[in-house]
């Protein structure tokens, strides 16, 4: 084994990925030992660092070439001991001349000074930080100015970033692929907007707040909503995104020709939209971006009802899905989501059955997930089943399904993977349908209270059964929106 060339123990390290059978393999001989450490490439550590710089620099010198490191303290506690400091990302700094790639999660003993060494770390492209409450807009300046080859750089939870001057360097130089703002409560709307000419070079923008709540402040119906406003017309944002291929915005109010409204009708590269409980948007805005982008594959939008002037419903009506089949072609994931929606007033959904029906036989849908739903029935699983290239389907608490749409929709021709939660009125009698038919790859049933994992067992190649549901399912479906 130890005549083998270096380069076929090279490929054979490629192809292992578990952390723990690398460090196994390593152990075997001296020669294996060094060559997996320069073939490492990256590392995750935490609160089993220590004592942490001394720990910290043993690791680099074992694996010489690190390009990725995370470094993550969550769940830390004072009996892990100290963590890692500014002198660490020192270490880092200087004995990782390979370095590209860097995380920093609940790290609370590194601040601004720290984040000033990664100046030595020339080839640093991605840098996110997660609940760092002692990194502040200066030392993300720093980091503008001095990292060069900066390219992506996710901010989560960061508490103390108020300045924006970072913002307005890094948008005149142009350099930024990937920006990532989420919850952090001193970077708003207006501030992002000071990135000005960096947005045409940006691919990925995401946009949250920390908290999905909406101050009415005497505000009378309809505030922020303009339903004669066209986003087509110029404004004082008027900034090009052309190359925008991911666009998410969560938890905003936007007015009415202000704040981030620009972005809808100029992101004509767009591939993938997420819209989570986004106010002030209407049809026009939905129109104004199918029309410009014709190579938009992914759309998920989270709604809710509010007030719009002589209506309680959603942001969307079927103009919206209609712009969707009109000018979207290459349309193969929809996800709906509607909480806060009775089940008995289906009009508080702006969408109608037909509406979506029309948008799944215009466009190559594979994937269709509805949660929430009250205007989908059985009538509407009927259509469905007509879908040409379907694959998955996944129901969460639509409650107008049946066995009836159950028999239906096993006359897809291509569906194999099926999830359903929350669907009270499916039953025992409705799988035994889904198992007759032997085509489905995956199942998953969860808090179906009139449907026993016995029945489904047999269903599918791969069956999941539970009489709970995920709380991040819950989350969507029932966290309030107003305040």
């Amino acid at each position: 084994m130890e005549d083998l060339p270096e380069e076929l123990f090279a490929e054979f390290l490629k192809r292992i990925t578990r952390t723990s059978d690398l460090n196994s393999f390593s152990l075997v001989s001296k020669r294996l030992y060094k060559i997996e450490g320069d073939q490492r490439g990256a590392i995750h550590i935490g609160c089993g660092l220590f004592p942490a710089t001394e720990a910290l620099a043993s690791l680099c010198t074992r694996f010489p070439n690190l390009c990725k490191v995370e470094i993550d303290y969550s769940g830390w506690t004072v009996g892990h001991g100290n963590q890692l400091d500014n002198q660490g990302l020192s270490v880092l700094s200087s004995h990782c001349p390979s370095l590209t790639s860097l995380g920093l999660s609940f790290c609370s003993y590194i601040d601004d000074s720290g984040l000033g060494y990664l100046a030595c770390s020339k080839k640093l492209a991605s840098l996110r930080l997660t609940s760092t409450p002692n990194i502040t807009s200066r030392g993300l300046l720093t980091v503008a100015v001095r990292c060069k080859s900066l390219s992506a750089l996710h901010l989560i939870d960061c508490h103390k970033l108020g300045s924006k001057d970072w913002l307005e360097y890094l948008g005149s130089v142009g350099s930024l692929e990937e920006l990532v703002v989420k919850k952090c409560e001193g970077i708003s709307q207006d501030d992002l907007l000071k990135f000005g000419p960096g947005w045409i070079n940006l691919q990925k923008f995401v946009f949250e707040i920390k908290k999905r709540f909406f101050r009415n402040d005497g505000a009378g119906p309809g505030e922020g909503y303009d339903p004669s406003y066209d986003p087509h017309s110029l404004n004082m944002y008027d900034f090009s995104c052309e190359n925008m291929k991911d666009l998410r915005l969560a938890g905003i109010e936007i007015a009415t020709g202000k704040g981030l409204r620009f972005l809808f009708g100029r992101c004509k590269a767009l591939e993938k939209l997420c819209l989570e409980y986004v106010r002030g948007l209407n049809d026009n805005d939905m129109v104004a971006l199918s029309q410009s982008c014709n190579n938009l594959k992914s759309v998920s939008l989270w709604l809710d009802p509010q007030n719009y002037y002589d209506t309680f419903r959603t942001a969307f009506t079927d103009n919206s899905l209609k712009a969707l089949s009109l000018s979207c072609p290459m349309l193969e994931s929809v996800d709906l989501t509607f909480t806060g929606c009775s089940a008995i007033y289906t009009s508080e959904i702006g969408f109608t059955r037909k509406g979506l029906v029309a948008l799944i036989k215009s466009c190559p849908i594979r994937v269709l997930v509805l949660r929430g739903a009250n205007f989908f029935n059985d009538k509407g699983m009927k259509a469905v089943s007509s879908a040409p290239l379907l694959e998955t389907l996944e129901l969460v608490d639509c409650q107008a399904i049946s066995n009836a749409g159950l028999r239906f929709i096993v006359r897809a021709p291509c569906l194999i993977n099926l999830t359903l939660r929350l669907c009270d009125r499916v039953t025992n009698a409705g799988v035994s349908k889904l198992a007759h038919s032997q085509k489905l790859e995956s199942l998953i049933i969860e808090r179906c209270s009139r449907v026993s994992e016995q029945a489904v067992r047999g269903a599918a190649r791969s069956v999941q059964y539970s009489e709970s549901v995920p709380l991040s399912e819950l989350e969507k479906l029932f966290t309030t929106s107003c305040s």
